[in-house]
């Protein structure tokens, strides 16, 4: 009886034995890039901005020349560790994501399951009209005046900040306003980080509208993401202005 159980045991053991030998020698999966900083910053990526105007400046390269643009900014206020645009565009690229510049929640999911980043930024250029403030001589095209005496420009972006890891949109934001100028500034490359495809716009009305909001943009993000302030209440009344002049447009019957 004895010696019945013992061969049995040991031909238990020879079979559970390698299982638990394959078990321990398989590779285990990579882990995931922290999402977090080191230093408890958030890491944010800044997806290609998307354009729905008929803006004459637009083209090919500025969608991404503006993500990098809000990118430097972001990276300047010192609150975030921003993901380079390098990576993100490999990513991108390779998994064949956001091919059209807007971001689906699951493909921000992805991203930042491959960049390491904790939130995806988007944005989107919805309104846009030039010379809203014209005056003087001269001619105007694609928000370029020239010859005249003052020219103003409106811009209005929309901005989104995806959680990568629930997929929820935890802010959005529009971000609007006009600046004035006058006369056509030419061959100002380094505007947009050493790209040419705006270069021209850095000291017009177009310019200055686009660069002052997306500097606001980075002063929203960091206080509603990181300082967490009464600086808030500022950005609150700003918003109920906003809501306010656009409705008191509307006439309803």
């Amino acid at each position: 009886m004895r010696t019945r159980l013992l061969i049995a045991t040991l031909i238990l053991l020879t079979a559970v034995v390698p299982l638990a030998t394959s078990a321990k020698t398989k590779a285990a999966p990579a882990p995931e890039p922290a999402r977090v900083s080191s230093d408890g910053r958030p890491i944010v990526a800044v997806a290609e901005f998307k354009n729905e105007t008929n803006a004459g400046w637009w083209s090919g390269g500025v969608g991404s020349d503006l993500a990098g643009l809000l990118s430097n900014e972001l990276s300047n206020t010192g609150s975030f560790k921003v993901v380079e645009r390098e990576k993100l565009q490999s990513v991108m690229e390779e998994q064949n994501l956001m091919a059209s510049g807007r971001a689906k929640l699951s493909e921000a999911a992805q991203i930042g399951k491959l960049t390491g980043a904790q939130y995806l930024v988007t944005g989107t250029v919805t309104s846009f009209e030039a010379n809203t403030g014209h005056s003087g001589g001269g001619f105007s095209f694609g928000g370029v005046s020239i010859g005249g005496k003052k020219s103003e420009a409106y811009v209005a972006i929309d901005i989104r900040v995806i959680d990568t890891t629930t997929g929820d949109i935890e802010y959005s934001r529009t971000i609007e306003g006009t600046a004035k100028g006058g006369g056509a500034s030419v061959g100002l490359s380094g505007f947009w980080g050493g790209s040419t495809n705006f270069e021209n716009e850095q000291n017009t009305p177009t310019g200055k509208a686009i660069r002052a909001a997306v500097i606001h943009i980075s002063d929203y993000l960091d206080c509603v993401m990181v300082k967490k302030d009464s600086c808030k209440a500022q950005f609150d009344a700003e918003e109920r202005h906003r809501r306010d002049k656009d409705t008191g447009a509307l006439k309803l019957d």
